[in-house]
């Protein structure tokens, strides 16, 4: 493995069920390829279904691929899997804490099962502004400081490679902020985050890369500007609400004609939007255009896409019911 790579997988391959009937087998993963250089964070993206959690437990070593290799921090997933363990930290969807002890008793739990100095306990304390509240039991500590505390047992060990699971789910703006910083100076630091989320504003502000997964496999790479740039710019108008729903319509009509895409339309926002692919296709001339239809406009504005209409544009996978925890 290139020492410039700190996971580096090709063609995992998972599949859940009775290998006898392969009516009932889920394939979760269909060949999954990743890249992700040292000290940089990496946004694992993808609608349910589309195999992410099953990724992060097989690099994890939680579970073992039916084919294809990976190497995380240098290590083989599946020969070296004690070499794995120590190099990497781990913070799921949920707090792994104990609610009854207090966040220092845990933290020096973890430590002492780590083998860990104790006084790295203290010091992830101070660093993520946990000293306040160390002595108090964890049940009574708000879901940010939780997750804080939950963040920092992940770090005990120092580890040269993260996983970051949904890490931030359920947190306030506040909350999330505090996150957010945290996990961009690990990665300043050189310590290398694989980040799962559904927030795609979290993906947006910290990844350097993103890997789209979807169907069980690595759809789109790239970074959140070159994923942007694959879908063009979107075009958004707003009418009047006392314009009503024919306005919408009208704007629609619009917008396909000009487009070629399939206009979004939200009623309850009085807004019609599209992806333009097409250069041509200015801020003027679609003004033009509605001017000419008789569209009545309260604003227009033609922009990049958010990695959201990324997301929608470029996944196809529906979930069906068996492969939502894949």
């Amino acid at each position: 493995m290139t020492s410039t790579y700190a996971v580096l997988s090709e063609g995992l391959e998972k599949r859940f069920g009775p290998r006898n009937d392969p009516a009932k087998t889920v394939h979760a993963l269909r060949g999954l390829d990743l890249a992700v250089r040292e000290g940089t964070v990496c946004g694992l993206l993808g609608p349910n279904g589309a195999g992410k959690t099953t990724a992060v437990r097989l690099l994890t070593t939680l579970l073992r691929p039916d084919a294809g290799t990976a190497r995380v921090a240098g290590h083989d997933i599946t020969t070296d899997a004690d070499a794995v363990r120590r190099s990497i930290g781990v913070t799921g969807q949920y707090a792994s804490v104990d609610g009854d002890l207090t966040g220092r008793e845990n933290l020096r739990l973890f430590a002492r099962l780590l083998r860990a100095p104790r006084g790295r306990a203290d010091e992830l304390l101070d660093r993520f502004g946990l000293a306040a509240a160390a002595d108090r039991p964890a049940r009574t500590l708000s879901g940010g400081l939780r997750r804080r505390l939950d963040l920092a047992a992940s770090l005990l060990t120092r580890p040269a490679v993260l996983f970051l699971d949904e890490p931030t789910t359920g947190l306030d703006p506040h909350s999330r902020n505090g996150i957010w910083e945290a996990v961009r100076e690990l990665a300043g630091e050189g310590t290398t985050v694989l980040l799962t989320t559904q927030y795609l504003e979290e993906a947006d502000r910290l990844a350097d890369d993103i890997v789209l997964i979807d169907g069980g496999r690595a759809a789109h790479t790239g970074t959140p500007a070159e994923l942007k740039a694959q879908i063009g710019h979107y075009a958004e108008i707003v009418v009047p609400e006392d314009a009503g729903e024919p306005a919408l319509h009208a704007a629609a009509v619009v917008l396909d004609q000009l487009t070629g895409a399939r206009p979004r339309v939200a009623p309850e926002r009085r807004t019609v939007g599209a992806v333009v692919l097409d250069p041509a296709v200015t801020l003027p001339r679609v003004v033009r255009e509605l001017d000419g239809a008789g569209v009545p406009l309260l604003d227009a504005t033609l922009r990049p896409p958010t990695l959201d209409e990324v997301f929608l544009r470029l996944t196809v996978t529906r979930p069906a019911p068996e492969e939502v925890a894949a």
